[in-house]
């Protein structure tokens, strides 16, 4: 077979081979449907986008079975987003559509659109819009369409922020947030440090102690005291017991 396994573009060929033979007792279902409508040979094996090339030692191309790359005008304005938003990619997003062409009926003459939630996408077409209907540059519109998509996300925590209060003020009661979770959790490695510092301090204090009072001086001082007591008892008779003495 080569490289390449064309096996599926006769399978009507093999299906017919194996009646005849009587290796099948029937046709498949598909024979004469496949025999009146072929599938089309370019989606198995497409057309060559260069000619051949000519000559001794010329090579024939070698990624002839590769699709073609597919380059749309959103992808760069995409990248620039994202690029500089990186943490709107971590944003939950929802891709339920009601027929699946919702996107034919949104009006990018304003970036908020009816059913459709507010993320990197509306601000991407939002500049499409502006750079071809308001003959914008890029970065020009990609300011605007910044700055229209910042002011209704400060409009919407600032609506969650008074629903929640409002919610707390007929009795509801909501756990930690992430930045009460994210400073609980650094308050635990903080005193865990501590922790681990205080003992490390210790145990540094006492190798400085063993050091200047090692197991050389503790004998010599033990040496030393029978000899002190015995100097003293010397001087007593020596020494008289005024108060000069």
């Amino acid at each position: 077979m080569g490289r390449y396994d064309f096996r599926a573009l006769r399978v009507r060929q093999t299906a017919k081979a194996l009646f005849e033979n009587q290796r099948n007792d029937f046709l498949p279902p598909w024979y004469r449907t496949i025999g009146d409508i072929p599938p089309g040979e370019t989606l198995a094996r497409p057309v060559l986008r260069t000619p051949r090339p000519k000559g001794r030692g010329a090579r024939k191309p070698s990624r002839i079975f590769q699709p073609l790359s597919i380059h749309h005008p959103e992808d760069k304005l995409r990248d620039d987003f994202f690029g500089d938003h990186p943490w709107e990619l971590a944003r939950p997003r929802l891709v339920v559509e009601d027929s699946g062409n919702d996107a034919k009926n949104y009006d990018w003459s304003k970036i908020v659109q009816p059913g459709k939630q507010l993320d990197g996408e509306s601000v991407v077409q939002r500049q499409m819009w502006l750079m071809k209907h308001q003959r914008m540059s890029k970065p020009a519109a990609y300011d605007q369409a910044r700055r229209e998509f910042y002011q209704h996300r400060h409009l919407e925590d600032v609506k969650r922020r008074i629903a929640k209060e409002e919610a707390m003020y007929v009795g509801a009661y909501f756990g930690k947030g992430p930045l009460e979770i994210g400073m609980d959790l650094e308050n635990q490695s903080w005193e865990s440090w501590k922790t681990w510092a205080t003992k490390q301090i210790e145990e540094e204090q006492q190798m400085r102690a063993q050091m200047f009072s090692g197991s050389e001086n503790e004998n010599m001082q033990t040496s030393s005291e029978p000899e002190f007591d015995k100097a003293l008892e010397e001087t007593e008779d020596v020494v008289s017991h005024s108060s000069a003495g």
